[in-house]
């Protein structure tokens, strides 16, 4: 044998995928997408909206690329326009001040600002806290990182899911480098409360924590509000924020996200940054810098139209037969699959496992859903719990109800 056939035997003797991937597989939202597009059913499962933003700035992204801005490579922190609107954005809403040409990072949507993040800050060894279920890219770019995943369950209290934080105190160790926090709450629709962030904060402060908080559906907050952590006391110099412009414009496809945090923190993340897409999305970075600057109206609009497909999504599933979770924010319910009627009719017998049921459902009633089972370590908290997604038109939503209450 060659050294050549040598060393191609000994590089084909381990599997080909990185071990710290191993057991992540195709990420839910391509597998149900796909089965919606192949059964022809409702796609209730995956978070986008089936209508386009606000024409403006859509236009916005039209004249930018027929002026020739951002067809080339962009600066690599981002526009100067888009970093000076999120600095803007965060005064206006939070009353927080960054500086844009050190404390603002544009990335490519709030996904790769994630990996970014956890990349820079994490070595092999680390533990980072999660609150369970997660986001399932959360779980991916901690592996990548090196670090170990805690997850802190949100368990279910009458009908919404609540943050035990005497739980979340027990989680630390002294090998915790930081608190991943996601709030509006993606799949559960909690919003945390000030004495919650308050607690958290102080827990960050008292063990020397960092967080890294995921904020993208700050203007989808349906009761309550919406509470950046970095504007708890001993936060600033701790916390990278994230944020995008996906869900708040309704161009999920643009991926324009961004961090702010101190100029420490902004490099650091920047630092991997730069080795992943390095730059993106030029022309809609011209386009987002003029969303951002919309007036009050569009936000309010925006929280009106989704609360209402909230309520009417919502009482669509219960008239099924689901139990129904309150959701405070973002743009999705979590439904009780163990209220549906069994074969013989008989009502609190349904099927636990919100996995098969899934897979299930296109053919049975022609619509898609997201089992929160895989958003779980502990996968036998979430396995009853099913994730639909509201952010669609009223008329899809209904019609996604009936087929439901036919198919039970």
């Amino acid at each position: 044998m060659t050294a050549g056939h040598a060393a191609q035997g000994a590089g084909t003797a381990r599997p080909l995928l990185n071990r710290r991937l191993a057991g992540f597989g195709t990420t839910i939202f391509a597998e149900m997408s796909a089965l919606a597009q192949r059964t022809g059913a409702i796609n209730l499962g995956q978070g986008f909206p089936d209508t386009d933003g606000p024409e403006s700035v859509r236009e916005a992204a039209v004249r930018a690329l027929r002026d020739g801005r951002g067809n080339q490579y962009p600066p690599g922190p981002g526009i100067p326009e888009l970093r000076t609107a999120v600095a803007e954005h965060q005064r206006r809403f939070y009353g927080l001040e960054f500086d844009p040409d050190t404390e603002v990072l544009v990335t490519a949507g709030a996904t790769e600002a994630l990996a970014a993040a956890l990349l820079a800050l994490v070595e092999p060894g680390d533990e980072v806290i999660a609150l369970e279920p997660y986001y399932d890219s959360y779980a991916a770019c901690i592996a990548l990182a090196g670090g170990t995943r805690v997850p802190v369950t949100l368990r279910p209290s009458g009908d919404t899911f609540r943050l035990d934080l005497d739980e979340l105190r027990d989680a630390v160790t002294d090998r915790t480098r930081l608190i991943l926090l996601n709030t509006p709450h993606n799949p559960t629709g909690t919003v945390l409360g000030r004495d919650e962030l308050a607690a958290v904060a102080e827990l960050c402060v008292e063990r020397g924590l960092l967080a890294v908080t995921d904020e993208v559906y700050e203007h989808m907050v349906f009761e309550g509000e919406h509470l950046p952590l970095v504007s708890f006391p001993g936060m600033r110099e701790r916390t990278v924020t994230i944020s995008s412009a996906g869900k708040t414009f309704s161009f999920t496809g643009w991926k324009v996200g961004w961090v702010t945090g101190t100029p420490e923190l902004v490099t650091a993340v920047r630092s991997a940054k730069q080795y992943l897409t390095y730059v993106s999305a030029g022309p809609f970075q011209y386009a987002v810098a003029e969303a951002l600057a919309l007036p009050d109206a569009h936000y309010r609009e925006l929280n009106t139209g989704l609360r209402a497909r909230r309520d009417l999504l919502a009482d669509g599933l219960r008239s099924a037969g689901f139990g129904v979770f309150r959701t405070a924010g973002t743009y999705f319910l979590t439904a009780d699959i163990r209220t549906l009627p069994d074969q013989d009719g008989k009502e609190g017998r349904g099927a636990a496992d919100g996995v098969a049921f899934c897979l299930a459902l296109p053919e049975r009633c022609g619509v898609v859903a997201v089992p929160t089972q895989v958003f779980y370590d502990h996968e036998a908290a979430g396995a009853p719990y099913v994730r639909f997604a509201f952010c669609k038109r009223e008329d899809v939503l209904r019609e996604a109800a009936e087929r439901l209450r036919a198919g039970r």
